[in-house]
């Protein structure tokens, strides 16, 4: 495949190449229907390096896997406000939206305005987006954020939020935890009281999601560098 004039059908057909039923079917489990292996997709779009307008075309497929590619190949910088909200609305798949999130809008100038429109969306799956960069500014540039308010929002509607949603909204409350010290304790009893993912199946030699244990853990992990 040569690296520049790529056609999308020339894609499409590699990308039907990589096709494993095992994968797929293990994918669509989550909820993600393609069958392609990520570290071929990854070592694809390293061959394909940034290419925007081909990206945008493989968008316009709304096949998963095309969609994967191109959140690997495109220019974060690129995307206007209303392209990205209109990408995440077509977000079918819940790998192509936390791609989307974040290998493309973190990285986009838009992404603070974006994070506070799609927060108060009525749409549970793009409210979980807008606290998905919530959660990002708390680790990263908390300056200016109302943690005390986050809280009590968490405190109010993470127990019975739908599950990305309380997903985005326990990541976000673990993340006030973990970062400000001053929020730590309300942070860890608002876990507690709530018992959001308390029981999640945690592989061994991972970190469980449930607030608490995965706040003192990573504070604990800080202490010791």
């Amino acid at each position: 495949m040569t690296l520049t004039g790529t056609t999308v059908a020339e894609v499409m057909a590699e990308l039907a190449e990589l096709e494993d039923p095992k994968i797929r079917e293990v994918n669509e489990k989550h909820g993600d229907d393609h069958g392609v292996n990520l570290g071929k997709l990854r070592a694809l779009a390293k061959r394909l390096k940034t290419q925007q307008d081909l990206a945008c075309r493989l968008w316009e497929t709304d096949d998963t896997a095309a969609r994967l590619l191109a959140l690997l190949i495109c220019r974060p910088k690129a995307f206007e406000r209303d392209q990205l909200d209109a990408m995440l609305r077509q977000a079918r798949t819940p790998k192509v939206h936390d791609w989307l999130v974040n290998y493309v809008v973190k990285k986009n100038p838009h992404s603070e305005e974006l994070r506070l429109a799609w927060s108060a969306d009525p749409d549970p799956v793009i409210a979980s987006a807008g606290w998905a960069l919530t959660a990002e500014r708390v680790a990263k540039k908390p300056q200016g954020l109302d943690l005390a308010g986050l809280l009590d929002v968490i405190e109010a509607e993470m127990k019975d939020a739908p599950d990305r949603l309380q997903w985005a909204m326990n990541n976000c409350l673990a993340q006030i935890g973990i970062e400000h010290a001053e929020h730590r304790t309300r942070a860890i009893d608002i876990g507690e009281r709530l018992e959001v993912l308390k029981d999640y199946p945690t592989p061994r030699g991972c970190t469980s999601p449930f607030a608490p244990i995965w706040i003192n853990e990573m504070v604990r992990r800080q202490h010791e560098r």
